[in-house]
């Protein structure tokens, strides 16, 4: 069996080792280094269904627990206090290793099995996983979509949760902490873990469906940075260079941290429009600019 990740392997020399693929398409001239690399991969492994699998288990557990490492070394370091957000809340030694715990049995228990069958899906529903990939135009188009999909998925399911027996038996996981560090993000119920994952996942499955055009490593980059995003939400810290500074509708740890303290409030994932216009933002800020909104809108109707 020869992996169907590239249409033409004539001129190809006997592969024993990563190194022996990449050597081979280092002569394919219509790839370039990252698609090469991908290729090589599919190519070495010779089972493009395994190969799938675990890339994908490996790619959520090295960039997950890589992004987490940062946080929880800031964590000890008291010169970072002063950008906690509650600063008198740092998190012990003792809260990140039992929610540590808790996050490993999650992804091995309930995230590894789907992941390995996510393969035959794609070849089912035309996710392709073929080199040379999509052009950057349209990955970064892609990438934009699932984003604000996934902000509205995420927003409406997770206000939901936040009602009576939902809340009571679910979510309350996740309200442990409520100040929220890196490791947090994915510390939640089981049932809550597939609800709102398939936000992430479920969102490009049904625009393959629909359109037949999405490629693997499209939704791969998406899921780098959707847990990029999860887990800075969950830092816990504010800096002069946080991202919403720059992109006052981005989301960001300020954003979810009042979620965190206050419990209800501020539900969205990476933007803050739904609750600015649902009029659901958390905490104090919230509170402020609602009541500088409803101002604003009695000084008009006096005018």
């Amino acid at each position: 069996m020869v992996s169907a990740v590239y249409h033409n392997y004539e001129g190809f020399g006997n592969v024993t080792t990563f190194s022996d693929a990449l050597h081979n398409f280092s002569k394919v001239s219509d790839l370039n280094y990252v698609e090469k690399l991908w290729a090589s991969y599919y190519y070495w492994m010779n089972n493009d269904l395994f190969a799938t699998g675990l890339f994908f288990f490996l790619m959520h557990e090295i960039m997950y627990f890589g992004r987490c490492l940062p946080w929880a070394i800031i964590d000890r370091i008291p010169y970072f206090n002063k950008y906690k957000i509650q600063e008198t809340k740092v998190p012990s030694n003792k809260e990140q290793w039992e929610c540590l715990k808790s996050v490993l049995i999650s992804h091995f228990l309930v995230e590894a099995f789907p992941i390995w069958f996510f393969h035959p899906l794609c070849e089912k529903i035309g996710i392709s996983f073929s080199a040379p990939f999509p052009p950057w135009w349209k990955i970064a188009f892609h990438l934009a979509l699932f984003f604000v999909a996934e902000d509205a998925w995420h927003y409406w399911f997770h206000r939901g949760l936040h009602h009576g027996v939902f809340y009571k038996y679910i979510h309350k996981q996740h309200h442990r902490y409520a100040a929220p560090f890196g490791l947090a993000a994915e510390y939640a119920h089981p049932v809550e873990v597939a609800l709102l994952g398939m936000g992430t996942v479920g969102i490009p499955i049904v625009w393959c469906y629909f359109t037949r055009d999405l490629h693997l490593f499209t939704i791969s980059v998406w899921i780098c940075l959707r847990l990029f995003q999860a887990v800075d939400a969950h830092s816990g810290y504010e800096f002069p260079w946080s991202l919403h500074h720059f992109l006052p509708f981005w989301a960001g740890a300020d954003h979810h941290d009042e979620h965190h303290h206050f419990f209800i409030g501020s539900y969205a994932s990476s933007f803050r429009w739904w609750d600015f216009f649902l009029d659901t933002e958390a905490g104090p800020k919230g509170k402020a600019s609602r009541e500088q909104r409803m101002k604003k809108k009695a000084e008009k109707k006096v005018q």
